[in-house]
């Protein structure tokens, strides 16, 4: 990432939260925690927050109520993370305008995966609100368009290549392959990839034709040195 990403980490657990701190940091991303929403208010006044991930039972508040506060106060995209795991929780946060719901315990990889998907978004978002429409536009193109090495992947026209050569892909290639190249370094679980590319509803989906899927897509590219297999965690697109 060119630009620098400021984070907040609003959660009470200072074990955790200096965790997190640590696992997000990285060229052009800083991350810093707060256990209170007292100072949580105070940090959003004094510094623009590209996301904010934030715990819902804390000492002087509660999560779900803050959340629309800082919808308010900050333009930030907002990831809820928390212990409470029921189906009425995740969909009263996404209601009251979270961008997404991690539910403890979780992993690392699928956290970071997720926090820069969040960060893409607000990019897109502030680019957009920045410039004209052409120049948005433009914009957007750059960003959809991923050059790797003699690869060349545009997510707007839907064109792939390798060494100018175009390659077909199917539907479910081409999400596999957007999820991998827009996470590249990061290992992503086999369970988060289904849960990524099999939007349709599906209550189950053989794990096999995820396997079945990387397969083809590796072959496809010739991306044999690209496409690791994490034996019993998943898959990276070496960064």
């Amino acid at each position: 990432m060119e630009n620098t990403f400021e984070i907040l980490i609003v959660e009470d657990d200072e074990t955790l939260a200096a965790g997190l701190c640590r696992a997000l940091l990285s060229q052009g991303l800083k991350a810093e925690s707060c256990g209170l929403l007292k100072s949580a208010r105070a940090k959003i006044r004094q510094k623009n927050y590209a996301l904010l991930i934030l715990d819902v039972n804390l000492p002087d508040g509660d999560g779900f109520d803050f959340l629309c506060e800082a919808k308010q106060m900050c333009n930030a995209r907002i990831i809820m993370l928390t212990a409470n795991d029921l189906e009425m929780d995740i969909v009263a946060g996404l209601e009251a305008g979270a961008d997404d719901y991690i539910t403890k315990p979780f992993s690392l990889a699928v956290l970071r995966a997720r926090v820069n998907t969040q960060l893409r978004n607000w990019n897109i978002e502030i680019s957009g609100n920045e410039k004209t429409q052409e120049s948005s536009n433009a914009e957007k193109r750059e960003l959809t368009t991923v050059k790797i090495d003699a690869y060349v992947f545009d997510f707007v026209k839907m064109q792939f290549s390798y060494k100018d050569t175009l390659i077909e892909l199917s539907k479910t290639e081409q999400k596999l392959l957007w999820c991998l190249v827009n996470n590249r370094g990061v290992t992503l679980s086999r369970s988060f990839l289904i849960d990524f590319i099999w939007t349709d509803g599906a209550e189950y989906v053989d794990e096999n034709a995820l396997s079945v899927s990387i397969k083809r897509l590796r072959d496809k590219l010739s991306a044999q040195q690209y496409i690791k297999t994490i034996y019993g965690i998943g898959y990276t697109w070496k960064g």
